[in-house]
């Protein structure tokens, strides 16, 4: 279906054509709107400018020109220093919609454009994105963490929508909690089970992953629907005799790892009495064996 001639087609540019970039562009472009620039340093960014937004690649300063809405999606890192180099060299931001992608930032990041005209939102989709073809499905029905001035919201999330998103609406005052969020729940899950499937090789383990995926399956099915309710295992069992040769089994093949076995021990034990799925004298008995005080 062509969707150029819907009315308030814009004219996008991308500062920073990485995975995060090309893909919101993409999505964008399918939407009716029109990627006329891209930045990037990389010769993937190279690559991917040609390949997803069919656009070579130029200097920022020509991107802003360009453009009716500059997606900044370059590292969380970079991006204060980005927008401030904007504003200093005096771009002309007025009226331009100036979009970031960083979850762990709100409006506040943005305030040298704004207060050079610029109409600041923040649209984190959250996805993970690993730099392949399917990065664009994985869009249709994501979530976007959206945060934009009350003038802009239907703006911010009419976007959202064409891009193929569901908009949730975080208040500016908590982007950092929302982040360490979602970001503790999919990077740290990648950690657990990365860490697991070498343990489980070390023992001779030929498909570690054939054998944790319908248990993994059934855990995450578990807790979306349940919550903590979905819990099970030694932990909420109070079985401390078995915590306790989990610790001692991991100080000896992994240090590391059974450093945060126990902290993450502690943490579902907390949860679990706190739910009143674990007695405090079960507890007392995984306080013994963690070596440390669950109600900290």
């Amino acid at each position: 279906m062509d969707t150029s001639d819907r009315p308030g087609r814009l004219a996008v540019g991308v500062l920073g054509a990485g995975r995060v970039g090309s893909v919101l562009g993409a999505a964008l472009a399918l939407a009716g709107h029109r990627v006329v620039a891209a930045s990037g340093v990389s010769d993937a960014s190279h690559r991917r400018a040609m390949e997803r937004l069919s656009v070579e690649l130029t200097r920022p300063d020509d991107v802003i020109t360009r453009s009716d809405l500059v997606l900044l999606t370059v590292p969380d890192d970079v991006l204060p220093g980005l927008v401030a180099g904007l504003a200093a060299t005096g771009a002309d931001l007025r009226g331009k919609l100036l979009v970031h992608a960083s979850g762990a930032y709100g409006l506040d990041v943005l305030g040298p454009a704004t207060d050079l005209g610029a109409l600041p939102l923040a649209l984190h989709p959250v996805m993970t994105f690993t730099g392949r073809d399917d990065d664009l499905v994985r869009l249709n029905g994501c979530s976007f963490g959206v945060t934009a001035p009350a003038m802009l919201r239907p703006v911010a999330e009419a976007l959202v929508i064409e891009m193929g998103g569901e908009p949730v609406w975080i208040a500016d005052q908590d982007r950092a909690l929302y982040h360490a969020a979602i970001a503790g729940a999919a990077n740290h899950m990648v950690t657990l089970i990365a860490e697991s499937q070498e343990l489980l090789g070390r023992i001779g383990v030929e498909h570690p992953g054939r054998l944790l995926g319908p248990l993994l399956g059934a855990a995450l099915d578990n807790v979306l629907r349940l919550g903590i309710a979905g819990l099970t295992g030694p932990v909420v069992r109070g079985d401390a005799g078995t915590v306790r040769k989990h610790v001692d089994a991991l100080i000896l093949a992994a240090p590391e790892a059974a450093d945060a076995y126990v902290a993450l021990a502690r943490l579902t034990a907390d949860r679990a009495l706190a739910a009143g799925l674990l007695k405090p004298e079960a507890a007392e008995r995984l306080l013994d064996a963690l070596g440390g005080n669950i109600w900290t």
